[in-house]
């Protein structure tokens, strides 16, 4: 499966702005990674953010949030959030800071 280039390079923007990170091919798509765990990613056209379990239902009611089914059943704390979601830079940033409340919750590895 191909993932979006342009949104991996949007992604890759926000993130070299507020963190350090690499990426890793993973789950058909790119994968980013800070401080050693899965932060989120670009699957074909969506981001797939890693949200936790404790903020997977408030932003589940988000616009442009749905569930990341990936393996055909709910991935509690994965969400995918579509293209039309993440226009705008600030849109991206919002994502990006749930994403980074979770994995800034996990011990270091």
């Amino acid at each position: 499966m191909a993932y979006d280039l342009e949104l991996a390079e949007k992604i890759r923007q926000a993130l070299a702005s507020q963190v350090e990170f690499s990426e890793r091919k993973m789950f058909g798509g790119l994968c980013f990674m800070v401080a050693g765990h899965m932060c989120c990613g670009i699957v074909d056209k969506q981001l797939m953010a890693r949200v936790g379990p404790n903020q997977y239902q408030d932003c589940l009611r988000l616009e442009f949030a749905s569930e990341m089914t990936f393996t055909g059943k709910p991935m509690k704390g994965m969400i995918y959030v579509s293209l039309e979601g993440l226009f705008e830079p600030k849109q991206r940033e919002q994502w990006l800071q749930y994403c980074f409340n979770f994995v800034h919750s996990l011990p270091p590895k």
